[in-house]
């Protein structure tokens, strides 16, 4: 067991979840924990770069396996410079994206397959799953007029996809919410950031207090 906890955020474009995660991430610090604030593709200098070729909207032309790939190996990397040993000395981690971002986007909207997109995926993280996935859930339309509204946001290639491919995004976190939902919390991101955040927070400070219980030894009677 790894000393440390890894949760990630997902969810539609717009959702908020960057916002969200930037606020929870102030709030365990003031409160002593140690929390390494990440992101998927990027994080490290080499998935930077990677991040860089996936999300150009010049790059329209892109294949969606080699687009999948790409975010595999900016994955790998990520993970094994900097959250592995994060975890490993007990930071709580908090990733934007993670593999179920890739599950959603090329395995279902892009049509690839999620178990297709799973196993190139599963090469790359050797095992190494979140222990808590918060989903931003929202409806597409909302969430791409959010973008729109939000001027200092980056655009990025994704963001020009049609309404359609968005809409397909969606359903593919649906699946992936009853298929994990042990892992998975799915969180209206519809309301306002005030209570979004309260219920993020609860779920988070809930899984932290669980895994201090699992790591405490029972006394013996």
């Amino acid at each position: 067991m790894t000393k440390g906890i890894f949760i990630t955020a997902e969810g539609p474009e717009g959702a908020g979840k960057t916002t969200i995660i930037d606020l929870l991430a102030q709030d365990l610090r003031s409160k002593g924990y140690e929390v390494l604030q990440t992101r998927e593709p990027g994080g490290i200098e080499l998935a930077e770069k990677i991040r860089e070729i996936i999300l150009n909207p010049n790059h329209t032309s892109m294949d969606a396996r080699t687009e999948a790939l790409l975010y595999a190996a900016a994955r790998r990397q990520h993970l094994v410079e900097k959250v592995r040993p994060a975890l490993e000395k007990g930071f709580i981690i908090l990733c934007d994206r993670f593999i179920d971002s890739s599950l959603a986007y090329q395995g279902y909207a892009r049509g690839l397959g999620i178990d297709e997109v799973y196993s190139i995926n599963h090469f790359a993280i050797e095992g190494t799953m979140p222990d808590l996935t918060l989903y931003f859930d929202i409806d597409p339309e909302v969430g791409l007029k959010r973008i729109q509204k939000h001027s200092g946001r980056e655009v990025n290639r994704l963001d020009l996809e049609n309404l359609s491919f968005h809409q397909k995004v969606r359903e593919g976190y649906y699946l992936l919410l009853e298929k994990y939902h042990n892992r998975i919390y799915k969180v209206d991101a519809a309301q306002s950031i005030e209570i979004v955040l309260q219920e993020v927070s609860a779920k988070v400070y809930e899984r932290l207090n669980n895994k201090e219980k699992r790591k405490r030894p029972c006394s013996s009677t």
